[in-house]
């Protein structure tokens, strides 16, 4: 029977109330010196052994006791007495018998049936027996005994023996047992039983072992442990047994605990005070003195231990306000409280007591996560107190808090929100506050300690920034230090806390002074030929070097501070996406880059700007040497490509996250970077636009060099690169993006946009660089063209002429081949020929102005076929232009003799007859065939002749002649005969011409058919029209002729003199064949065009 159990028994028949109201009183009418007495008597009168009393000693726990209570030696003399005068308490020896472990089997089937019976040595009479558990070697009982204590208790000893019991049973019920035998060993025990129940009749147990335990070896404090069971007769271990020993008195139990409670309290403050122990160290550890008269005082008191720990947690909790002890302790006497509390095994006056004790701990560890930011983070005692914190929080939050307790006073949490719904704050949702307020507080603390140095708008940015910058900084020691201990005990997750609370304060905070910024922005503009004047729309702002804009307020600058503003919050947004990956949206932040908008602009200006001082810088630094053997571009090129992806890290930098900003912003820097391509190709030009020119005593020629084939692969290079480079962009995934979010009508438009956008980059900067090879070419044709004067004046006079040309040209178009890729030498080719066209054709018209001779013409057209048959590229054609194919046909007819020109005329008449679809002046049918070296032709009709009379008929006949005339001069031209005053004759007349071998061998040759009107008053008969017949249009065949295809040849006349032939007949007025010619001509045109031919 333990203390409580005599108490209650002491009054039984005595109503509740009136116990308690008596209890009350005494614990109200209590005095120090009262308490001091009763400690001073459990000293003179220790209990228990082998502890702290005895290794202290009981003058040196007086000692210390008098100075804890701060007694004078008078007093204490005096108190000490009258505690040697009273009576020695009277105790009592709480034994529990927990269980037994490894027994020796008694029983026949292995197992026994054991039950244990302890007494003390003094008094071998009062014995007390646990109950019997049957078949088992392990058995558990946790049955509880209370023994009187001997006068003389450090001479006594506790006996336990633990039996067999053996039930009384007849032999016919032993018989029963033998199918439940065990082994040999088991048979031979069945037996030995049935024999001795068989001969006496008895039924004793049997014994399995014995313990001997002194009672000096029992420390005051109690102890749990394990007991080796021996026998006599035996060697080895009959099993263990383990007991619970402590001492207990008959003291009452609520008086008992307030006296424990104010001894712990006068003696917690007397080691603080006399240790200087540091704040939040303390961990419970007593000093030996202080730590046996506490353990005398529980077991003289009959206090238990959840008593006892009880007594702790309500004194530290009250010391802790004012000289905070070690989180650690506090969760160590939950961890033992909380079962007890739990399971209902304290009063409500002890939840009272100890929810009042938690009252006065929160405040402590609330603060001490509010005030989180002031440890050094990582700190292993920092990270191991938080834990600690968050573990009381933890075991206080599982807890049902009574209805009657209010654990967060106003007065002592004036920073916190009740509930909207009137409800109980719960111990998480304060946690929750109180991060939200010291997130809060930091965020002030911040900005109190960060002020702004001077309200200009880049120092305004500057100091958000800093803001943001010290936000994200705690935010991340958060992350990286707290997050994961206050989800692992809380589950609550601390740092997206956090950010809820810093978000909506930087928004707050940035949002407006964002958007004044930009609305204060003016757009940066610069002259296009050069990045030496930056001035903003609206007005001049200043000039710049090509390096660091100086002046203060400079747009360069107040855009570049503005972007790292924009990087900052990016940053900061990122770091909340990763916090709440399906909520971030909804914070007011997720939309920061709306405030930017009006900003991007300048931005792309200014990384437009800097590309092009980089480039201009670039370019000048730039030896016009390639960087190695393997490539022909040189370091300009490199650096200007290394340019544009600065500017696409720039865009990744700004990740754009709406879709139509991003088109228009891709757009922007497409165009930007086109511009770029144009100023590098301008600056690239003008590196070596100076380049080559050779300057002698006899001549001023250009040569090509090295470096322009340099800059021109650099212009390519940088040309290459743009496709790629937009790719790069992100183009495709932009388009898919606004494929999504609008329609696929819309963004296949915007996909040809940029495409068409990408497009005209590119054609401009291949522009460029056709630029820049007909500024080479251009600078090539003044030597060329001299050397082609001299060539067709002095061709078959002196061949040096010619030679020069030939080698001015090999030398520089092989430096073009050498240094060139393919596709731009060819490029240069197809300008020397159309440049070479150009020259020409000029050469051409002041030459005729000359009226040179034929052979310079014949002498310029041979040249050029040199030339075109030197330089030719893989047979391709290389009259490809229109200009040069026209010029050597002029210079092909301009150096033909005259007749040859005649000749020319006439092919000129039968290929306009070709083209011919409505014939005005009749239409001729006729048949003709070579036979052998003869012609045969067959004049058959004509129809619709053009009326010549006044009666608006016609009298007809056919001339035939063969042309070129000189070759065929000795062949007759034969006529047929008058058809009078008809529009349709119909002549029907066959005529068989001789040739000769050769005259049957000339390609050109043509048959003149001529259609007159016979003037019987005139001299001269009346022209009608003419047709022509090319010799490749007679078959060659000796079948009849009759059998061949008809030919309706169209009548037409000389309508112009627009032809080359009859132009370059014109100009050899000194020529008498020209002449006389050019009258025939004018005198078959009709009337109209007479006055023209002068």
């Amino acid at each position: 029977m333990n203390g409580m159990g005599t108490l209650r028994t002491k009054f039984r028949g005595v109503k509740k109330e009136l116990l308690e109201r008596q209890t009350s009183m005494l614990i109200q009418s209590m005095t120090v010196d009262e308490l001091y007495l009763e400690i001073l008597y459990e000293i003179l009168h220790n209990v228990g052994g082998c502890d702290m009393g005895c290794e202290v000693g009981q003058q040196v726990m007086l000692s210390y006791v008098q100075e804890a209570f701060k007694i004078a030696n008078e007093k204490h003399t005096q108190l000490l007495t009258k505690a040697e005068a009273k009576e020695p308490p009277e105790l009592m020896l709480n034994v529990e018998v927990v269980e037994a472990k490894d027994l020796v089997p008694k029983d026949p089937n292995g197992l026994s049936d054991p039950f244990v019976t302890i007494y003390l040595m003094s008094n071998s009479s009062q014995r007390y027996n646990t109950s019997v558990k049957s078949s088992t070697l392990n058995p558990l009982w946790e049955e509880h005994f209370s023994l009187p204590m001997p006068e003389n208790l450090h001479e006594d000893s506790l006996i336990l023996e633990v039996w067999d019991f053996d039930p009384a049973e007849t032999v016919k019920e032993k018989m029963t047992k033998i199918f439940e035998v065990k082994g040999v060993k088991g048979l031979r025990k069945l037996m030995k039983e049935i024999a001795i129940t068989a001969s006496t009749g008895k039924h004793d147990n049997e014994l399995i072992g014995t313990s001997n335990i002194p009672l000096k070896s029992i420390p005051a404090g109690g102890m749990t442990m394990w007991f080796n069971l021996s026998k006599k007769s035996k060697l080895r271990r009959q099993g263990v047994v383990k007991l619970r020993l402590n001492f207990s008195s008959e003291k009452n139990s609520q008086v008992a605990a307030q006296e424990h409670r104010h001894l712990l309290r006068i003696l917690l403050l007397h080691e603080l005070e006399s240790s200087k122990v540091a704040p939040y160290w303390w961990c419970g550890n007593f000093s030996a003195p202080a730590e046996a008269i506490l353990t005398q005082h529980v077991a003289q008191s009959g206090l238990s231990q959840t008593d006892n720990w009880l007594a702790q947690w309500v004194v530290f909790c009250a010391v802790t306000a004012d000289h905070p002890l070690s989180f650690s302790l506090f969760n160590q006497l939950l961890e033992k409280i909380t079962k007890p509390l739990q399971s209902g095994l304290v009063n409500e006056e002890e939840v009272k007591l100890f929810w009042d004790g938690a009252k006065k701990l929160l405040p402590t560890c609330y603060s001490h996560i509010r005030k989180l930011r002031k440890k050094t983070a990582g700190d292993k005692t920092v990270m191991k107190t938080l834990r600690e914190v968050l573990k009381i929080l933890y075991r206080l939050s599982v807890l049902d808090v009574p209805e009657y307790v209010d654990l967060f006073p106003v007065n002592l949490y004036g920073w916190l929100r009740e509930n909207s719904d009137g409800s109980r704050l719960t111990i998480q949702e304060v946690l929750n506050q109180a991060a939200v307020q010291g997130a809060a507080d930091w965020f002030v603390h911040i900005l109190d300690n960060n002020e702004c140095k001077d309200r200009t708008e880049d120092s305004r940015l500057q100091h958000l920034i800093r803001v943001i910058q010290l936000v994200r900084s705690d935010l991340q020691r958060a992350v990286e230090y707290f997050d994961r201990v206050f989800v692992e005990i809380m589950s609550f997750p601390y740092s997206k806390v956090l950010y809820g609370v810093y978000e909506n304060k930087i928004a707050s905070l940035v949002e407006p002074e964002v958007i004044q910024v930009c609305k204060n922005l003016k757009r940066l503009q610069y002259n296009e030929g050069s990045t030496n004047s930056v001035y903003l729309a609206g007005g001049l702002n200043g000039e710049t070097g090509l390096g660091t804009p100086q002046v203060d307020h400079e747009p360069l600058a107040m855009g570049t501070t503005l972007f790292e503003l924009y990087l900052a919050l990016q940053r900061f947004l990122a770091l909340g996406q990763g916090l709440n990956e399906t909520e971030w949206s909804t914070y007011a932040i997720s939309k920061f880059h709306s405030w930017f908008y009006g900003g991007v602009a300048q931005w792309l200006d200014i990384a437009a700007y800097k590309a092009l001082t980089r480039i201009e810088k670039a370019v000048d630094l730039d030896n016009l040497v390639p960087v190695d053997n393997n490539v022909k571009y040189s370091s300009s090129g490199v650096d200007t490509l290394a340019i544009f992806y600065q500017i696409k890290i720039f865009w990744q930098q700004l990740a754009w996250p709406d879709v139509e900003g991003c088109y228009t912003f891709v757009a922007k820097i497409v165009d930007d970077i086109c511009r770029c391509c144009v100023f590098y190709s301008d600056k690239m030009a003008g590196r070596v636009d100076n380049v080559g020119t050779i300057s002698t005593v006899y001549e001023e020629r250009f040569e090509v060099t090295n470096e322009w084939c340099v800059a021109i692969n650099n212009i390519d290079y940088v040309r290459q690169s743009l496709q790629p480079f937009v790719r790069e962009l992100g183009m495709d995934e932009i388009v898919q993006n606004m494929c999504e979010a609008r329609s696929p009508l819309e963004a296949q438009r915007c996909k040809e946009t940029l495409q068409n956008v990408m497009a005209n980059a590119i054609d401009t900067v291949k522009n460029k660089i056709l630029d820049l090879l007909e500024i080479m070419v251009k600078k090539m044709m003044p030597s060329i063209t001299r050397f082609l004067i001299e060539g067709a004046e002095l061709l078959h006079q002196d061949c040096s002429s010619m030679d020069r040309v030939m080698r001015y040209l090999e030398a520089n178009l092989d430096t073009l081949y050498q240094h060139l890729n393919n596709e731009n030498f060819s490029r240069t080719l197809d300008i020397v020929w159309e440049q070479l066209g150009e020259v020409l054709y000029e050469l051409i018209q002041a030459n005729l102005e000359k009226r040179r001779p034929p052979s310079f013409f014949s002498n310029l057209h041979e040249c050029l076929n040199i030339m075109v048959r030197s330089f030719r590229q893989d047979n391709k054609e290389v009259y490809t232009s229109d200009t040069l194919k026209r010029v050597e046909y002029l210079l092909k007819i301009h150096g033909m003799e005259t007749r040859e020109l005649i000749h020319q005329y006439h092919l000129e008449r039968w290929q306009e007859q070709q083209s011919v679809t409505e014939p005005k002046m009749g239409v001729l049918t006729v048949r003709a065939q070579f036979i052998d070296d003869n012609l045969k032709i067959e004049i058959m009709n004509a129809r619709n002749l053009m009326p010549t009379d006044s009666n608006g008929l016609c009298d007809s006949y056919v001339r035939v002649a063969i042309l070129p005339e000189d070759m065929f001069a000795s062949v007759a031209k034969p006529k047929t005969q008058t058809h009078s005053k008809n529009l349709f004759p119909l002549y029907d007349e066959m005529f068989i011409i001789p040739l000769t071998p050769e005259q049957r061998r000339i390609t050109d040759g043509l048959l003149h058919f001529v259609v007159k009107d016979k003037d019987m008053f005139s001299v001269s008969n009346t022209f009608v029209g003419e047709a022509y017949l090319h010799f490749s249009e007679v078959p060659d065949t000796p079948a009849p002729i009759s059998s061949l295809s008809q030919q309706h040849l169209p009548l037409s006349r000389p309508d112009s003199i627009d032809g080359d032939a009859i132009k370059a007949l014109e100009s050899r007025q000194g020529d008498k064949q020209a002449r006389e010619f050019l009258k025939k001509q004018r005198q078959k045109m009709p009337s109209k065009q007479f006055f023209s031919l002068g």
